[in-house]
């Protein structure tokens, strides 16, 4: 299904970003890899393609979309999986407006320059495929972060924006929304370490979005639960936010403690 298609990822030196470049490395595929530091070591023993991209910058972007095509041809796919996340500190605004201005810049206009580059060129060409690395947190809550939160719930939304404006197009969309994956990120979190839905492995979230290409479903749901409990919220608001707050109580807020 992947094999030969041009696919570009970025926040791909490890975690989820290098989960899924190997399984479309594994499918065929001829996978570019982007980080804020050239990836060469990943990209070697993976078999990618290695570029340097910060997402929170439109000309980083726009030239790690021209180099990749320049290399290895048009972009089939292209994957947002970059992203950022820090604590409230004691109060649920106390973050610094640049702390803020980063989770806005990585998390929802890294897409948005992206998207920006390559929908004329799809559009033209009737195809392509977006997909947006989200969060359970972008549908639920981070406890912790509310720029985090708010941030993937806008990352959200624009995935579902590219699935409603340009599916005529030809174009396809989907919005990853794991809870807790081993990577960097998690490392040493005690909410993802004793998460009772469990901490998934990258690759489950790689085959994860796999099986929702194939499915052609929009929402990844790696932590199947997560359907659940989105679910339960737009059925059960007040219920759900009363049940937020006894997990607050229980588990603590791991963010505000780091920030």
């Amino acid at each position: 299904m992947f094999k030969n298609q041009i696919i570009a990822i970025t926040g791909a030196s490890g975690g989820i970003g290098r989960g899924i470049a190997e399984m479309f490395i594994a499918e065929g595929a001829k996978v570019a890899i982007s980080d804020l530091s050239l990836p060469s070591q990943v990209a070697t023993e993976i078999g990618a393609t290695p570029f340097v991209c910060d997402v929170s910058d439109e000309a980083s972007v726009k030239d790690f979309i021209h180099r990749v095509e320049a290399e290895l041809g048009p972009i089939d796919v292209y994957v947002s999986n970059a992203g950022v996340g820090s604590g409230n500190g004691r109060f649920v605004a106390a973050a610094s407006n640049e702390s803020w201005e980063q989770a806005w810049q990585v998390n929802v206009m890294g897409s948005v320059y992206a998207a920006r580059e390559l929908m004329p060129n799809w559009v033209k060409r009737k195809s392509g495929r977006f997909v947006i690395t989200a969060s359970a947190a972008g549908l639920l809550n981070q406890i912790g972060s509310a720029s985090y939160s708010s941030t993937k719930h806008a990352a959200v939304s624009l995935a579902e924006s590219i699935a409603i404006e340009h599916s005529d197009d030809g174009i396809k969309s989907n919005c990853i929304c794991p809870q807790y994956v081993r990577s960097n990120m998690t490392k040493g979190m005690s909410m993802a370490e004793g998460s009772q839905d469990g901490l998934l492995e990258p690759k489950d979230v790689a085959n994860a979005l796999k099986a929702a290409i194939i499915a052609d479903e929009f929402f990844v749901f790696p932590h199947p639960v997560v359907q659940k409990y989105f679910i339960n919220r737009a059925m059960h608001p007040d219920a759900y936010l009363s049940g937020m707050r006894k997990l607050k109580a229980k588990v603590g807020q791991a963010f505000a403690k780091k920030g």
